[in-house]
Formats: structure tokens, C-alpha cells, sequence
């Protein structure tokens, strides 16, 4: 009989959105258990979140170093294979250096770390380890969007030239921290959040969505970033110039104050053949664009796509799948890769498609250019 994979989780308690996300995305295929968790720095609040999941007391924990030590002495075939990590951007390189160390493999929440200099810290010590290392870029878990992935990398819209990736919100449209809104206070406030606010919670969504697709790594970019909500200290909306390998050339655009948005993350990449458009709040549809043909709407579950996103694919077309799924895609390729470790075999090839630590870094130094592009004189800056 085939184990699941046991995870331990550090944060996500009572009133924690993501950390919910990520319960519900983690047991949707039933490859994963969370057995036990550190799910708030409160350590009452811990244990009452790991009660209201079912949890037994002896496994619900004050602290992620509690945890981490304590499951570390318990029989392999009980101790956790993982700790998944949900907490605001300040909270992260802490347990995962810790998991990591102690031999734990590690799924956790984007950005990787607070600065580039912890991310790099983490990058080493997974090398060093060979633990798996996921990062919850979720939009890479659309099956249309690995679809687009491998149309691009086939070459059938020939070399690529321009890309477009935009994620507006407007939900910071006015000062919402002040109000004692908990997702808003933590991702603007620096010591928290770290140097960049939109930038780096849906910027780097953007910028991870336009690298995983096409395949090309910005090279270089120019930065105007704003402040416009009144006494904020982080950037709240965000214009950048790319450059990419192979001489593409690109357009990102991130914010959180285009006030009616909701979450419309899309993208569009043309090539000398055609172009390719997909929609986050309408994920299940790809519009192919030909030079010298029709335009076509691929969907997700009809007709033949390539196995990478038939692989993501769970139910048949016309019943919607969406953000929870795409979650999900993540943690099942990681729950793979994990039992793949521990058997000490390779895994399959389609199972290491997810996100990982070298995603990671990308993130955090899309953070620190940006930022730096947008109070330089210069602008121009390589990545």
C-alpha cells in the first residue's frame, strides 16, 4: 500500500486564508497528510488552530523548532517527511534553513525568503542536502498555462519576440491596513513584507508566470514603481521594461490599486508564427493567435494537449478546475518527488514540474532590481 506523504505546517492558524489554500490544495489528490503543525507565533493559538483540524495534542506545537526537533525523534514511520510553510515573507528562511537541516524537505509559500541573501542561503543548503525544495507559484499548475509551456518550447509559434504579463488588484485601492485588516497590514508593512509590496506578492507571480511559459530568463529591466495610497511604505503598483534572453522583449505591470480588479492576472506571448492568451479568472480556455490561420480556443480537458497538461488535467471538460487545482498540481508533483527521495529512486519526469528553489532566487532578485530600477536614474538595470 502506498504511504502519503506527512507534512508538518508552520502557520496557517485560525483566520489564516493561505494556510487553508494550502490544507485543501495538499489533500486534494490524497497523496499528502498533515499530521501535525506550529500554526501560530501564539503558541495558545497554535494549539487551539491544530485542535479545530483534528490534530492530537502531542502533535500540535508553540514552535516550529519545537516541532522541527521534536518530530525528528519520532519513529520514521510516524515522524512528518515535510514541513510546509505558510507564514507572511519574514517567517519563511527561518524553517526552512531549520527543516532543511534536520532532513526535512520543504514546500513553502512565494516569495521564497525575506532578501535575496536568505534565498541564496536556502538555494546552498538545498544543494548541499538534495531535499526536494517546491515554491508555491500556483499559476504554473494551470494545465492551459503548461499547455502554452509546451507549445512554446516545441517551437510552433516560432521564435519568440514580445511578451505581455499583467497582474492587476484592487483591493489596496485605499488604506485598508489602517483598518486592522491582517492581510493588508502584514504585506505593507517592511518589516514583514520585505523591500517591495505589490512587486513582491504579485509581482513576482507575474515575472515567475513569463520565465515558466516561454522558457526565457529576463536579462535586464527598467523600473517605475509608485506609492499612491497616501502614508503607504510600499510600492502599491508597479511598470517594467524587460529584456530577455534571445532578444524578446517584454511588458510587466503589476498592482494593487486598479480599483475594481479582482485578481486578472493574464499574459499574452507572440512569437513569428502566432501568439498565445490566458486569463487567470478564466483559466480553463487558451486563445492560440496564427499569423496565417484562425484563431483557436484550446480548453482544459478536450481534445488532444500535450501529456504535461493532460497530467494536470482531473476532471472532463466543461467542469470547471481552478486555483485550488492549480495548488494542488504543486503539492502532488512535490508528494511524488518526496516519495521518489525516500524510496531512493528518480522520479518521473512529468512529476518535477513545479517550482523550486532556483524559482526562487528569481524571485527574490526580480525583487531587489526592481526596486532598485525604480529609485535609480540609471533605470536600466541587468537581472
Amino acid at each position: 500500500m502506498k504511504q502519503k506523504i506527512r507534512i508538518g505546517m508552520v502557520g496557517g492558524g485560525r483566520g489564516a486564508f493561505i494556510g487553508a489554500v494550502h490544507r485543501m490544495a495538499a489533500a486534494l489528490d490524497g497523496e499528502i497528510e498533515l499530521v501535525c503543525g506550529a500554526f501560530s507565533s501564539d503558541p495558545e493559538r497554535s494549539m487551539a488552530s491544530g485542535a479545530d483540524l483534528g490534530l492530537p495534542p502531542d502533535r500540535c506545537y508553540a514552535t516550529f523548532q519545537d516541532m522541527i526537533r521534536r518530530e525528528k525523534r519520532l519513529r520514521p514511520d510516524r515522524r512528518m517527511h515535510a514541513v510546509s510553510i505558510v507564514t507572511p515573507n519574514h517567517v519563511h528562511f527561518a524553517p526552512a534553513k531549520m527543516a532543511l537541516e534536520n532532513g526535512f524537505h520543504v514546500i513553502c509559500d512565494k516569495p521564497v525568503a525575506f532578501n535575496l541573501k536568505e534565498a541564496l542561503a536556502l538555494e546552498k543548503l538545498v544543494e548541499k542536502t538534495g531535499l526536494v525544495f517546491a515554491l508555491t507559484h500556483n499559476y504554473t499548475g494551470y494545465p492551459m498555462v503548461k499547455q502554452a509551456r509546451m507549445m512554446i518550447k516545441n517551437g510552433e509559434l516560432g521564435k519568440i519576440r514580445k511578451i505581455v504579463v499583467e497582474y492587476p488588484q484592487g483591493w489596496l485601492s485605499t488604506p485598508v491596513e489602517q483598518t486592522g485588516s491582517k492581510q493588508a497590514s502584514w504585506r505593507t508593512d517592511p518589516g514583514k513584507s520585505g523591500i517591495a509590496g505589490s512587486m513582491g506578492d504579485i509581482g513576482t507571480h507575474a515575472e515567475n508566470l513569463a520565465e515558466y511559459i516561454t522558457g526565457l530568463r529576463i536579462t535586464e529591466l527598467c523600473a517605475d514603481i509608485s506609492i499612491f495610497v497616501p502614508g503607504r511604505q510600499l510600492d502599491d503598483d508597479g511598470n517594467v521594461l524587460l529584456r530577455f534572453e534571445e532578444g524578446a522583449k517584454g511588458i510587466l505591470h503589476a498592482s494593487q490599486i486598479s480599483a475594481g480588479e479582482e485578481n486578472n492576472l493574464n499574459i499574452r506571448v507572440y512569437g513569428e508564427k502566432g501568439g498565445i492568451e490566458w486569463r487567470q479568472m478564466e483559466p480553463n480556455t487558451l486563445v492560440v493567435k496564427w499569423l496565417d490561420k484562425p484563431t483557436q480556443l484550446l480548453r482544459t480537458g478536450i481534445g488532444p494537449v500535450y501529456p504535461e497538461a493532460q497530467a494536470a488535467t482531473r476532471l472532463p471538460g466543461g467542469h470547471p478546475e481552478g486555483y485550488l487545482e492549480a495548488f494542488a498540481n504543486i503539492y502532488k508533483n512535490f508528494a511524488h518527488c518526496v516519495r521518489a527521495h525516500e524510496e531512493g529512486r528518480q522520479p518521473d519526469a512529468v512529476h518535477l514540474d513545479f517550482p523550486t528553489i532556483q524559482d526562487g532566487v528569481r524571485g527574490m532578485r526580480f525583487i531587489e532590481r526592481v526596486i532598485a530600477s525604480g529609485k535609480s536614474k540609471s533605470k536600466w538595470l541587468s537581472f
